[in-house]
């Protein structure tokens, strides 16, 4: 089936007026000019289908109100549109076990192993590759020996390493944290103060007993052959520790000094596409718009908000050395090769049909998403397309 009138992103160039054919839901031939007879596009700009290596969003899809559970059935079936919608056709659900987490609260050991097997098991019931991203506190003793029983029951694509205690990296400022939490929670600055002096204290592990935790991890993340990846590093030591074991991605670093190191020992950098949208973290850390122009920055996340995607490309590409191209890469091509992800992320002969079908102007759009060939979403702006005309033949 072929597609005419395009816009055609690809790694080092567009192709204005061109034309795509796809076949058995892969990209078969890739035209620099219109073919007659062909599905008109309209003069729709195609990207590669975005590749969202962190997003938060399932948890509280599946938990949207303190202690209102929702079926895993209707909580996955909403974020898989909402992320068709936005453009995302590779998606890694990032869930969480956190040692502070109650039995059967959000990111204990229960929830989260039960939220993981369940995700697993409707993934070919949705329109997105969805994948799991097992985020672990390695203050939390029992990490190794849940990821290892997840890992080797084919549940994991993606582990990152995080420690939330308050201190050191998302939190490494205690004033604002307290604060912060003060207005978060309705509670005066001294109770604040008091709890997470309380967390402080029961999270503090010894140095040898964190360093042990990491490099099980790692070996059994190089193991198993899924990439690892290390979270809100905030010093050069913490950067270069995270090298040392084998992580591939720094995600979300909190100071220019420790992403500069994550990039000068081979790691590629993400950060939130909320954060490259705003021009600013919400929690005042490292702002992505600054990573990208000291070229610290390869891949952007959705973190919270999947339309952030979209909106923190088309910003980042007036800026970007390489102009459209180059941010593109952050949310298709990046991601792909950090993940090992080889048969996606580019509009390229031979490679998976994920596009995403955009409408410019002063109101950018997701207008259509493909998923190996197949209309997974669509406004009705491209209402020439139909499920059946682009089935696999």
């Amino acid at each position: 089936m072929w597609l005419s009138n395009l816009s055609l992103v690809l790694p080092d160039r567009i192709i204005h007026d061109g034309a795509l054919r796809v076949e058995n839901g892969r990209i078969a031939e890739i035209s620099e000019s219109p073919k007659p007879a062909a599905l008109d596009c309209c003069g729709a700009m195609v990207l590669p289908g975005f590749i969202d290596m962190h997003g938060d969003m399932i948890e509280v899809e599946l938990e949207p109100r303190p202690g209102v559970d929702f079926p895993m059935e209707i909580a996955l079936s909403h974020l898989d549109a909402r992320l068709a919608a936005s453009g995302i056709t590779t998606a890694y659900a990032a869930v969480s076990f956190s040692r502070g987490a109650r039995s059967g609260e959000r990111r204990s050991f229960e929830h989260t192993s039960q939220t993981i097997r369940a995700l697993h098991n409707l993934r070919s019931y949705c329109t997105v590759d969805h994948r799991i991203h097992a985020r672990f506190d390695i203050t939390f003793d029992n990490a190794v020996e849940v990821l290892a029983d997840l890992i080797r029951d084919g549940q994991v694509d993606l582990v990152s390493v995080m420690d939330h205690t308050p201190g050191q990296g998302q939190y490494r400022d205690l004033e604002r944290h307290i604060r912060k939490l003060a207005e978060n929670e309705d509670i005066s600055e001294t109770q604040a103060r008091q709890i997470v002096t309380t967390r402080i204290a029961e999270r503090t592990r010894p140095q040898e007993v964190i360093l042990s935790n990491l490099q099980a991890v790692s070996d059994l993340c190089k193991t198993n052959g899924v990439a690892l990846a290390s979270h809100d590093d905030d010093t050069q030591d913490k950067a270069h520790l995270m090298a040392d074991i084998g992580a591939v991605i720094s995600e979300f670093p909190v100071t220019l000094e420790a992403a500069k190191v994550g990039v000068e020992r081979g790691l590629m950098t993400a950060m939130g596409a909320p954060n490259a949208m705003r021009g600013q973290s919400y929690s005042g850390n490292l702002s992505a718009r600054a990573a990208h122009e000291k070229g610290l920055l390869h891949i952007l996340a959705s973190d919270y908000h999947p339309a952030a995607m979209l909106s923190a490309v088309m910003t980042l590409a007036q800026s970007d050395p390489h102009g459209l191209p180059g941010a593109v890469a952050l949310v298709s091509s990046n991601p792909a090769k950090a993940l090992g992800l080889t048969d996606r992320g580019r509009i390229e002969e031979g490679l998976i049909a994920d596009l995403a079908f955009v409408e410019g102007g002063p109101l950018p759009r997701v207008t259509a998403t493909m998923r190996a060939g197949r209309m997974v979403h669509s406004t009705g702006k491209l209402a020439m397309f139909r499920q059946t005309e682009l089935d696999p033949a």
